[in-house]
Order: structure tokens, then C-alpha cells, then sequence
């Protein structure tokens, strides 16, 4: 009977070690199976966060470049504000000038305060960049509007201005209107 249960817990303990065997078989698959599954979610996830750094760089590149856009178009809307003020603002520049020489030689106090008033006028203009063009230099179709001939004139010189010539910031606002020699 000894030898009997001798018998049965070898051959117990036989099976349980084959048991173990095949259990940890078993798990050195799952283990290696389980390994190669975590390489490719890594890698999987390593494509996919390389996917969103290239997205999120370009957003960032989208970004700056309409901020710039949006920098640039406000610039331009602003120039052309301006330019528009500006031009509306010559209209009473002129009207002042022709207020001066209506006037006349004699010098009256209205005639003082109109002047003041155009000098002041033209330092807030100049302050922005409005800058009357010279007619001193010559002839220059960048420039100046020849509305006519001039017969006391030298050829290509101004000989009478008729309306002065503005700039805005070094660009063209208005031309003078002259009239040049032949």
C-alpha cells in the first residue's frame, strides 16, 4: 500500500509538473506574444504622435503666416485711409491758398489768421508724411501733370504751377499741375 501511494504521488507529482511545464509554456507565449503586441502599439503610437507633431507644426505655420497676412493687410488699410483723408484734406489746403492770394498784398489780421491757419494745416499734414513736391528741379512726369504750355518758359522747365503736388510717405498723392516751356 506504501508502495501503492508512492506510486500514485509520483506519478501526481508528474502530472503536476507537466501541468506546470505547459503553463509556463503557456505564459512564454502570451509573454512573447504579449512583447511583439506592445512593440507595435509603441510603434503604432510613435507614427501616430509623429503624424500630430507634423499637424501641430503645420497649424503653428498656418497661424504665423495669416497673423502676417493680417498685418499686412492692416498696414495697407491704413495707408489707404490716409491717403484718403489726406487727399480730402488738400481740398481746404487749396481753398486756404486761394484765400491768400484773393486777399491781395495788404496784410490784415484775417489774412494773418488764414495764414497761421494754412501753416498749421501743413505742419499736421507734414507730421504724417504729406510732403508738397518740389517744382523747383525741373520738369518731372513722376511728378507733375503738364495742363499746358508756358511761352516765358525754358524747354522742360515749370514755368507756372498751377495746382501744387503732394506725396504720402515718399508715394505720389496728388501731381502738381504746371504748365512747362516748350
Amino acid at each position: 500500500m506504501a508502495t501503492e501511494q508512492n506510486e500514485q504521488a509520483q506519478k501526481f507529482e508528474q502530472e503536476q509538473a507537466e501541468q506546470d511545464t505547459a503553463q509556463t509554456q503557456a505564459e512564454t507565449e502570451q509573454a512573447e506574444v504579449s512583447v511583439e503586441s506592445l512593440q507595435e502599439q509603441i510603434a503604432q503610437l510613435e507614427g501616430d504622435l509623429k503624424l500630430e507633431k507634423a499637424r501641430t507644426a503645420n497649424a503653428v505655420y498656418e497661424a504665423q503666416k495669416s497673423v502676417e497676412r493680417i498685418q499686412r493687410e492692416s498696414e495697407k488699410h491704413k495707408d489707404t485711409v490716409l491717403e484718403k483723408f489726406s487727399k480730402e484734406l488738400l481740398e481746404t489746403v487749396d481753398n486756404l491758398e486761394r484765400a491768400i492770394v484773393a486777399a491781395g498784398e495788404e496784410k490784415t489780421p484775417l489774412l494773418e489768421g488764414v495764414e497761421l491757419t494754412l501753416k498749421s494745416l501743413l505742419n499736421t499734414l507734414e507730421k504724417f508724411g504729406v510732403v508738397v513736391v518740389d517744382t523747383s528741379n525741373g520738369f518731372n512726369a513722376d511728378l507733375h501733370q503738364a495742363v499746358g504750355i508756358d511761352p516765358n518758359a525754358k524747354a522742360n522747365e515749370i514755368g507756372t504751377v498751377l495746382q501744387k503736388g503732394y506725396t504720402l510717405n515718399n508715394r505720389l498723392l496728388r501731381p502738381a499741375m504746371v504748365m512747362v516751356g516748350a
